[in-house]
């Protein structure tokens, strides 16, 4: 796929939390956006920070090519994801994308499959729009969406539009109580595929438990991508032969048969 660089304009950011901010992006010349597969990611340069020199990798949310619409689910964790939770409607936001290698997307003709995506904390963004691609085509998708609490839960009602929604929560303020490798809905269904992002030990868990079931699964990893273009060697990932992976440009979505420490014990 072809990258741009565009400054797109705030439509609207919607904070979810006082630390998670939506922004909805369009291009203000209405230009139309460049195709985006699901799992593919953003450059963002943070322009707002003094102290933050290096663009940060944000996972699109969902992509809505109809309307010409970029969302960004933003987590502030540092100065640089900080100083985009104060974007307002109407600011500016330099964009490289669309970046990386995406999911697994099945044929138009292929047969209705089940979809299990699991998603914990921000790791929740990229399958959304997954999802929503999935649905597109004809295909069912269960969500389990993992968090310490119901505040970790975002976005419920986008993702219930799309499939089904199941929950844990480590604290049982909603769902079922305990990990996402611990919902009843894994013992209880089948499943033609499984992805999954966030926590690293939470992935090592889903893909044990999808080797276990003999279901293909894929992860989308979220090492640091300082270029997002393989020139940095910031993301490096081992694969299965010990050999170094590009996160950025390989991944960030890969299955969990290439990768070392998804089959590590």
């Amino acid at each position: 796929m072809n990258k741009t660089v565009r400054d797109l304009h705030v439509a609207a950011a919607e904070l979810l939390r006082d630390d998670y901010v939506l922004l909805r992006l369009i291009d203000p010349t209405s230009t139309p956006m460049p195709p985006v597969a699901p799992g593919q990611f953003v450059e963002v340069l943070v322009s707002q920070s003094a102290t933050t020199f290096l663009r940060r990798p944000i996972s699109v949310n969902d992509f809505l090519a109809d309307r010409g619409e970029l969302h960004l689910l933003v987590h502030a964790v540092g100065d640089g994801t900080r100083a985009l939770l104060n974007l307002k409607a109407g600011d500016s936001l330099n964009c490289i994308f669309p970046l990386g290698h995406g999911f697994t997307m099945p044929e138009a003709d292929a047969a209705p499959s089940h979809y299990l995506l699991v998603g914990g904390g921000v790791g929740t963004a990229p399958l959304l729009y997954y999802g929503r691609c999935l649905k597109e085509r004809g295909h069912q998708v269960t969500f389990l969406l993992g968090g310490r609490s119901r505040r970790d839960i975002l976005q419920t009602e986008s993702f219930e539009a799309l499939g089904r929604v199941c929950v844990t929560t480590e604290d049982a303020t909603m769902g079922e109580k305990g990990f996402v490798t611990n919902h009843s809905v894994l013992t209880q269904e089948h499943f033609d595929a499984v992805a999954a992002c966030g926590p690293k030990p939470m992935m090592q868990a889903v893909a044990r438990y999808a080797a276990a079931v003999g279901t293909p699964c894929e992860v989308s990893l979220e090492n640091l991508m300082a270029c997002g273009l393989g020139a940095c060697l910031c993301c490096v990932e081992k694969d299965v032969h010990g050999h170094n992976l590009c996160v950025c440009k390989e991944g960030p979505v890969f299955n969990i048969e290439q990768l070392q420490w998804l089959i590590s014990k």
